[in-house]
């Protein structure tokens, strides 16, 4: 995949703080992972200031932080698909 805007993301926060994706995460998500710097989702590799919250939402879509060069870090959701599945066993569980 070449861009990420081929998922057709939601955004649900615009230039938002590493802190604050993983708050919204953490309040709107049942079930919250967490992932190290690098971790590719997506074929993509999230950055970010660990703990990076990846967050799965009805089972069916994916939130997790996204940051664009020169625009900054975002909040999206996206379908999951065969993503979900893969976080679930690559991914550190919420206490």
């Amino acid at each position: 995949m070449a861009c990420i805007d081929e998922l057709d993301p939601e955004v649900l926060l615009r230039g938002a703080s590493f802190a604050e994706c993983r708050a919204l995460v953490e309040k709107r998500c049942h079930e919250v992972y967490y992932v190290d710097p690098g971790y590719a989702i997506f074929d993509k590799h999230i950055i970010g200031v660990p703990p990076i919250a990846v967050g799965v939402e009805e089972d069916t879509f994916i939130l997790l932080p996204y940051t664009k060069p020169c625009y900054g870090t975002f909040l999206i959701r996206v379908p999951g698909g065969e993503e979900i599945e893969r976080l679930r066993q690559k991914g550190r569980k919420r206490p």
